[in-house]
């Protein structure tokens, strides 16, 4: 199997608040070179195990706004430290660094990197999962999954958007 040292992860939940709300979705893009893969945990498969496994071998993970949302709720709710595991790098501070202020869609509105579900939230991603809890919905599910897939892959785009702001600073 080959590796994938860089993953870049962002998570959905029912709010805010680590210690009263849940994860719903913990959405993973491994990639390597010229090859990615997407690994999304929710249901069953949202557990402290599968977690680990899916995380093996990588080296790197990056988030954002990881250091205060993603990576402590994914601490108290499966007691995995991944900043202990894995270099983590919050973006969010990359892009600080370069006058890029706001929430994650503000930034990639700025630097026009583009969404399949452009003008959906986070706030639409708690409506979603709980009108797939509720009614079964296998089309909300289906949107949930298309936004947390767009966020992880997103990342990526932000960080290789960073690398190239970063290169022509340089050069």
């Amino acid at each position: 199997m080959i590796g994938f040292p860089d993953a870049y992860l962002d998570i959905e939940t029912t709010g805010l608040y680590a210690h009263q709300d849940r994860i719903t979705v913990i959405g993973i893009y491994f990639h390597n070179g010229d090859e990615g893969r997407l690994v999304q945990l929710y249901n069953e498969k949202l557990n402290y195990d599968d977690l680990l496994s899916t995380m093996e071998g990588t080296d790197n993970v990056f988030t954002y706004n990881g250091d205060r949302f993603d990576l402590p709720f994914i601490q108290v709710h499966f007691g995995a430290d991944l900043s202990q595991m894995h270099k983590h790098t919050d973006l969010m501070f990359d892009c600080w660094r370069h006058n890029l202020k706001g929430g994650f869609k503000a930034v990639l509105r700025h630097l026009e990197i583009s969404r399949e579900t452009d003008g959906l939230t986070g706030l639409h991603a708690i409506w979603l999962w709980e009108k797939y809890c509720k009614t079964n919905d296998a089309s909300a599910l289906d949107l949930l999954l298309r936004y947390n897939r767009d966020d992880v892959v997103n990342l990526k785009q932000l960080r290789e958007s960073l690398s190239s702001i970063d290169t022509s600073n340089t050069a």
